[in-house]
């Protein structure tokens, strides 16, 4: 069996990994009538689950596409060649040897080495029952124990220890596989073979995921080396190369920047990811049915007035001030002798009506990041709602406010560019009973003194009627997406942190819903299912609701984000309509 062992040099940026192909026609790859592979979507939600907790790698990223593999054709063998290649060569072997010779010799390595060993009087008990039982760790024990690697017991126990490793591996090879054959092996054939095999069978289960999917980089083109031509490994690294190049291509393309060792996420992906989306929550719904269509979205919300200024470029043509414009093209044209029958506006000549954002909603959204939000993943889909809100604000009511808060122990704003990387907070009192105060007054004690995997939704309501008071717009609420009772407050400058809940903490909640409702605010609350909810979280979440005449929606999972999307469209058109 010849082996040709490709050098780790000649890995690409990609770790060795290529692209599976059905065929390839380099004039056509990829194809024109086919949409890009969402890279950023792919990028985020792996974002979203990990945080940062560890890096996004161009590898990571590769793995996660998926390409259509109609839309790949005619370069050099097909996966299925490739498969039945790897299948025969499987086939051979398995019709040429047998394994009852071999694990005899096995056998008789182990039994022989051991009874060449000569253990001290205090390992003899000990090692004669490893060696009874058969059992690797109960010999790696009593290396361990003899801390004399340079004796000649140490060599013979080593030398045992190795007899019965190879053993266990030619009893995993007879036991994996049903050879037919009648040629014997020796021992080390035999784990050549066996490791043989175990790459081929590797293989086999990338090339028919590949088949099925056309995943980029999940088929290792060195290890595959082993077994194909040169000439189709040159031809599976080309496609590994162009495939490479196209992958590098769509992520500049759509703001990822691959040019570290990990991958960066701007702007650009960030609206990408929002528009794949806002498409997965309201493409699947009938237009007609719901009210919502496609197409061209005014500027609502955003107020002319009387004064004006002078174009600038990126300005948009909305707020053109027209007769302005043409008197002033006109005056020009006459100044410089040109007769004003045919105007032809410059630049120079546009003037735009100064506007103020004037916002017809304004929305806080405090998504729960306390210790429980980590069961079932619910912190996943809070960050994916909460994303796609901003994005639907954006891009269709862009004269609304929308302001995101992390909540837990305590408070936090958060810019939307930051909510990939949130986590829920880990739990630091597994105590059945905590009841601590703090007085944040004290210089001595900051938010990273405290224990975060509380939930504070009076600090939340707090931060949030302060906000939403600052904006013109009688359309006022608070989304809260949590999946219990609060478990801490603040009086004055004291921060209480109370589990089980305490009723301290649900008046002094209460009262800062009954603030919001003084100031219009009103309250809507999305409860996530938990393993701890009961008829209490349910009562209070629709007393809390009712104080602002707001509404308790019961959702969970994946449905989150479609729940709230859809709720702030409806309530939008019946507040401002």
């Amino acid at each position: 069996m010849s082996r040709t062992p490709a050098s780790k040099s000649d890995r690409g940026p990609l770790g060795g990994v290529v692209h599976t192909y059905l065929g390839y026609n380099p004039a056509k790859f990829p194809s024109p009538t086919t949409p890009p592979p969402d890279l950023a979507s792919a990028a985020f939600e792996h974002m979203l689950r990990t945080g940062s907790s560890r890096e996004l790698t161009p590898e990571d990223l590769a793995n996660a596409i998926e390409i259509d593999p109609s839309q790949i054709a005619g370069l050099g063998p097909s996966i299925d060649a490739l498969i039945e290649s790897l299948e025969e060569r499987k086939r051979r072997i398995l019709a040429t040897y047998e394994t009852r010779s071999v694990l005899a010799q096995a056998r008789g390595s182990f039994d022989e080495a051991a009874r060449r060993a000569r253990p001290p009087k205090k390992y003899r008990d000990a090692f004669h029952s490893a060696v009874s039982r058969k059992q690797v760790y109960l010999l790696e024990r009593l290396w361990f124990a003899l801390r004399d690697d340079q004796s000649s017991f140490g060599d013979e126990l080593m030398r045992t220890l190795n007899r019965l490793g190879e053993l266990y591996e030619v009893e995993a090879l007879d036991g994996a596989y049903e050879f037919t054959g009648t040629e014997p092996m020796t021992v080390p054939q035999a784990l050549e073979i066996k490791e043989e095999l175990e790459a081929i069978d590797k293989l086999l289960e990338q090339l028919r995921e590949a088949l099925k999917t056309a995943k980029i980089g999940i088929v290792d083109l060195d290890e595959l080396r082993r077994f194909v031509s040169d000439a189709d490994a040159d031809q599976l690294r080309g496609m590994q190369d162009r495939v490479r190049e196209y992958l590098e291509r769509m992520a500049e393309d759509q703001g990822i920047d691959m040019s570290g060792g990990s991958v960066g996420l701007g702007p650009k992906a960030m609206a990408v990811y929002q528009g794949a989306l806002l498409r997965t929550i309201f493409g699947d719904l009938d237009a007609a049915r719901s009210g919502r269509h496609e197409g061209p979205i005014s500027g609502e919300g955003v107020v002319e007035l009387a004064k004006t200024r002078s174009y600038t470029f990126g300005d948009s043509p909305t707020h053109l001030d027209v007769p302005q414009s043409l008197l002033n093209t006109a005056a020009r044209q006459t100044g410089e002798g040109e007769r004003p029958d045919r105007l032809r506006p410059r630049p120079d000549d546009l003037v735009i009506h100064e506007t103020r954002n004037n916002p017809k909603c304004a929305t806080t959204v405090l998504i729960d990041m306390s210790g429980s939000m980590r069961h079932g993943g619910q912190y996943v889909h809070c960050k994916r709602m909460a994303i796609a809100l901003d994005g639907l604000i954006r891009r269709e009511y862009p004269g609304d406010y929308l302001r995101c808060f992390e909540m837990a122990t305590t408070c936090r704003p958060k810019p939307v560019s930051e909510l990939p990387r949130l986590m829920p907070m880990p739990v630091t009192i597994r105590d059945p009973v905590v009841r601590m105060r703090a007085d944040l007054s004290d210089p001595e004690i900051s938010d990273l003194s405290l224990p975060p995997h509380f939930t504070n939704i009076q600090h939340g309501l707090s931060l949030s009627r302060r906000v939403l008071g600052a904006q013109d717009t009688p359309n006022r609420q608070v989304l809260i997406i949590t999946d219990g009772l609060p478990t801490a407050h603040f009086e004055g400058e004291q921060l209480y942190m109370l589990y089980p809940p305490d009723m301290l903490t649900e008046r002094a909640t209460m009262r800062e819903a009954q603030a919001c409702a003084r100031d219009g605010i009103t309250i809507n609350i999305f409860l996530l299912p938990s393993w701890s909810q009961d008829e209490d979280d349910i009562a209070f979440a629709h007393r809390l609701a009712e104080t602002t005449k707001g509404r308790v929606f019961f959702t969970g999972g994946a449905d989150v984000d479609r729940f709230v999307l859809w709720d702030y469209v409806n309530n939008r058109r019946t507040l401002i309509g």
